[in-house]
């Protein structure tokens, strides 16, 4: 037998509130306030193309009306001019930049943060502007197995699938060091706080377990959410795709469970036999097909039990005096 999945085998479902609220209940991180996304200086693209073709068209029509001169005889006025025209034209074409649909331009200048661009196709960013390019697309990460333990102290692994996107490119990158990094720590700190609130497995009546994977997966969402909100990132989705028992554990928790499937078998075999036992005697007496004494009815409710446990597929119970 393997070691227990995630996927429950149970025909029923808990309800979603299996997993106790204390687990999300702790104070997320602070974020700075005035660290916020705002739209940064741009312009298409088209413009300062049309900007910097028109400052070579002036700076070329200059150079034609003093052909006639020598360069040494240029008056003061028309050398500035020549390079005013080509000042513009270099500063219209070094901003000329290309966006791409899922990224965005995060600009600073001497350390500050000038605002986010996203803008798709040919635009124009300032130059001047140290440029940070990041991905805003809808992503996904699948952790590798994780080391916890459930409420009973049993060792288990399991691996998480989150599904994130950067939704403030402003605190991403400026208000930690790596927001990737950031994410990883946090999924694994949400999972091992969530996990630890109930058991793998409830040998023993119908208690909530780990495996109501939709109620652990809301937990862990709700948690991994209000982490890392802070530094601009956006969860949907954070759902465990395989809890098992760690290696060292496997062993003896798959027996416990075997012992544990047994004992509730022979429980549901010896009711059902107890349930057609009394049906048999009282359709007996009360129809009055046979009279029965004390003992007469002790010795045929032993002898029916004995044959109505041996055929339904349990060993025939010793006789114990």
């Amino acid at each position: 037998m393997k070691a227990p999945q995630s996927v429950p085998s149970a025909p029923s479902v808990p309800s979603a509130q299996s997993v106790p609220a204390v687990a999300v209940s702790r104070r997320p991180p602070p974020s700075d306030p005035d660290l916020v996304e705002r739209p940064g200086p741009a312009v298409p693209g088209w413009l300062a193309v049309l900007v910097g073709l028109t400052a070579l068209a002036g700076a070329a029509t200059a150079l034609w009306r003093a052909r006639p001169l020598n360069s040494a005889q240029l008056p003061p006025w028309q050398w500035a001019a020549l390079a005013g025209c080509a000042v513009v034209a270099v500063v219209a074409f070094g901003g000329l930049t290309r966006g791409r649909t899922g990224s965005a331009w995060v600009l600073s200048l001497f350390g500050r943060y000038r605002g986010t661009v996203r803008r798709t196709g040919l635009a124009w960013v300032s130059p001047f502007v140290l440029r940070r390019r990041i991905d805003v697309r809808l992503r996904h990460w699948r952790s590798e197995p994780i080391a916890v333990v459930d409420a009973e102290g049993s060792a288990l692994r399991v691996v998480v699938l989150v599904v994130w996107s950067v939704r403030d490119t402003a605190r991403a990158l400026f208000s930690v060091d790596d927001h990737l990094g950031y994410l990883r720590e946090q999924v694994e700190a949400a999972a091992a706080r969530v996990l630890s609130q109930l058991p793998a497995d409830a040998f023993r009546g119908d208690a909530p377990t780990l495996r109501n994977a939709e109620a652990v997966g809301d937990a862990l969402t709700r948690m991994l959410a209000a982490e890392c909100r802070p530094v601009g990132i956006a969860v949907f989705s954070a759902q465990p795709t395989r809890i098992e028992y760690a290696p060292e554990v496997a062993a003896a928790m798959q027996r416990r469970q075997i012992a544990a499937l047994d004992a509730k078998h022979r429980d549901s075999v010896l009711t059902g036999v107890i349930d057609a036992v009394d049906d048999t005697v009282t359709r007996l007496t009360t129809r009055g097909l046979v009279e029965l004494d004390d003992f007469e009815r002790q010795a045929l409710v032993k002898d029916l039990t004995v044959a109505f446990y041996t055929r339904r597929g349990g060993p025939a119970p010793q006789n114990q005096e």
